[in-house]
């Protein structure tokens, strides 16, 4: 269940030296998981609107080479767990076969009030 994204990476993602600057490739996996997310089935404005959001809870990331500018990169989700409150994904970025970027992304769905509910049923099911 493999999901693949690909980003080119513009001047406006790199720093002086014209190396992506390390924050915007928390921007790039954001943009992967939403373009998941929607290819999935899964309407988030209908979700908001039911009061249910989802929450990134946890980022793990490794900085494992440089991505530069006009670089074209792959971005890879796979669901890692899945369990009544939490997601747990996969993010790989990749420069063709060079891993460039990892990360472990852990979110939840919470209400209005802020707190943790259950992923809804038909959410788990797309999943």
């Amino acid at each position: 269940m493999k999901h693949l994204y690909p980003v080119r990476v513009y001047y406006e993602d790199t720093d002086m030296g014209g190396v992506v600057y390390h924050a915007n490739y928390l921007k790039f996996i954001e943009r992967a998981r939403s373009d998941w997310v929607r290819k999935l089935g899964n309407d988030q404005n209908a979700m908001r609107d039911a009061g249910i959001v989802w929450v990134v809870r946890r980022i793990e990331a490794d900085y494992l080479a440089a991505a530069k500018f006009e670089d074209e990169l792959m971005i890879e989700t796979d669901v890692v767990s899945l369990s009544g409150a939490r997601l747990t994904m996969s993010q790989l970025v990749k420069r063709g076969e060079t891993e460039i970027f990892r990360a472990v992304v852990t979110a939840v769905c919470m209400n209005k009030q802020g707190k943790p509910v259950r992923l809804p049923a038909e959410i788990r099911a797309l999943m």
